[in-house]
């Protein structure tokens, strides 16, 4: 006998701070998203290639503004309750709180906006999902410190997140700690605020870097549930698995490879400590995780009590992937799959591949998971004040039928579902408007300029009918 979704499925959409709320200098210190350009010097800036941190008049940068949030969140969220939001996750910028990271006092007037943001949910009934960092990083302790390759880092994150819980206990129990945690070994400086380009070791760097977030999320998951037994804290990871290129044992190995490369960091967040197979791999590189005294102690003890992850496709490994055809990726590209389709930005859309991560990753920790980013990137047009995207509802159909099936059929236990970009906001990775994923088109382009008003797309009633049902009425 198959099971329907709990009446208590947390139904929504996911934001983040920095792709969104703009005001960047409205009470708030510089992050190091605020300092990363759109345009053609954008990667080497993501990638830690780029030691120049002075804002260029001749760039567009756009964090700066976004889709402005901090001055309409009332009127967005009224939207998102119209289509009857059960949940929102959104991020707080750190640099709101403390603009320069290791104040000691913090910012009153950052703390004033989030609580008004939060109770403006609740007044919908909507439950707050808050990340405590989504990439970003004050820019003050990069420029001082590293950014995380610095054990301090560890010390003034604590600080910060231990002032949100207790600032904002009243309103909000669900908490992830890191934003795709995973993301600090693929796109360094966002990730972690580190800067490779002299770097001689740099792989030992980003491993240090990674130890030490690691470790500031244990002290906080610690500390959030001394402070209220009912968190939830969540870790968050990158996610997709891979699948053999051809039925080669050598192909199979390197598709078991690549998932290892990304299970680790829900392997220390969940059982408490580093992997064997992680730990060999990083010794023949002769690479040692910098434990200190009572890290490991730490790690094991104040493990998460749910998964959270993103999902908007998988990927393809090969024992030989030089000679095969590519494309593109979240924070990478994969060996190109035939049996797939592609969105605009050539991310291959599987919504099995869904089922199959839910499934993997619920066998492997048999802990709650949460899709808290899953949709479409796709280019909009606004016709009539409106966007006909039936292919976004196509995409979403597919992939919240699959989710049925791994919560109805497999047994996976899931609190709940977040598209990502509920409000089209700006790309993480591009810098773009132009890749939208919202029920809520912005006018706004890839160079800053509209007038933000916003628009209901076709998908909002969509979506709206959706969350009604509980998910049953998909059509």
């Amino acid at each position: 006998m198959t099971t329907k979704l709990s009446e208590k499925f947390l139904w929504g959409g996911a934001i983040s701070a920095s792709q969104c709320e703009g005001s960047y200098l409205d009470s708030r210190g510089l992050s190091n998203l605020d300092i990363i350009p759109y345009g053609k010097n954008r990667l080497k800036f993501l990638f830690g290639q780029e030691d120049d941190f002075s804002i260029n008049q001749t760039e567009y940068y756009p964090s700066h503004n976004a889709i402005d949030f901090y001055n309409n969140y009332k009127d967005d969220i009224k939207l998102f309750a119209e289509m009857g939001f059960k949940c929102l996750r959104l991020s707080i910028a750190w640099t709101r709180i403390f603009p320069k990271g290791d104040e000691l006092e913090p910012n009153e007037k950052g703390l004033l906006f989030y609580r008004n943001v939060f109770k403006e949910c609740l007044r919908y009934g909507i439950e707050p999902l808050v990340t405590i960092t989504h990439f970003d990083c004050p820019l003050h302790l990069i420029e001082k410190y590293g950014g995380w390759k610095d054990r301090k880092l560890v010390d003034f994150y604590v600080h910060y997140a231990t002032i949100l819980l207790n600032e904002f206990k009243e309103y909000v129990r669900y908490w992830i700690t890191f934003n795709e945690i995973n993301m600090i070994l693929l796109a360094p400086f966002a990730g972690g605020g580190l800067v490779l380009k002299n770097e001689k070791e740099p792989e030992k760097i980003k491993f240090a870097a990674l130890h030490h977030q690691l470790v500031a999320s244990a002290k906080v998951t610690q500390i959030a549930h001394e402070i209220n037994k009912n968190n939830k804290i969540g870790c968050m990871l990158a996610s997709g698995n891979h699948y053999p290129n051809t039925s080669a044992p050598e192909d199979v190995w390197a598709a078991i490879e690549k998932d290892r490369h990304s299970y680790f960091f829900g392997d220390v967040q969940v059982k408490g400590k580093y992997p064997s197979y992680l730990l060999k791999a990083l010794e023949r590189k002769k690479i040692k995780i910098p434990f200190e005294k009572g890290d490991k102690e730490l790690l094991r003890e104040n493990t998460v009590d749910f998964i959270s992850f993103s999902y908007y496709s998988s990927k393809v490994a090969s024992s030989n992937p030089e000679s095969l055809p590519k494309t593109g990726g979240n924070a990478g590209g994969t060996i190109k799959n035939a049996y797939l389709k592609m969105s605009d930005w050539g991310w291959q859309i599987d919504p099995l591949g869904l089922r199959i991560t839910l499934n993997n990753l619920y066998d492997r920790y048999e802990k709650p998971l949460f899709i808290v980013e899953n949709g479409l990137g796709a280019i909009d047009n606004l016709i009539n004040d409106t966007v006909e995207d039936d292919y976004r509802i196509e995409y979403l159909r597919e992939h919240i039928k699959a989710m049925k099936d791994a919560v109805e059929l497999d047994g996976v236990d899931l609190l709940g579902y977040t598209s990502w970009g509920c409000v089209d906001l700006v790309s993480a990775g591009t810098g773009e408007m132009s890749k939208r994923y919202g029920f809520i088109y912005v006018d706004r382009d890839d160079q800053g300029i509209g007038t933000l008003k916003r628009y209901r797309k076709k998908s909002f009633e969509w979506y709206k009918r959706v969350i009604a049902s509980n998910g049953e009425d998909l059509e």
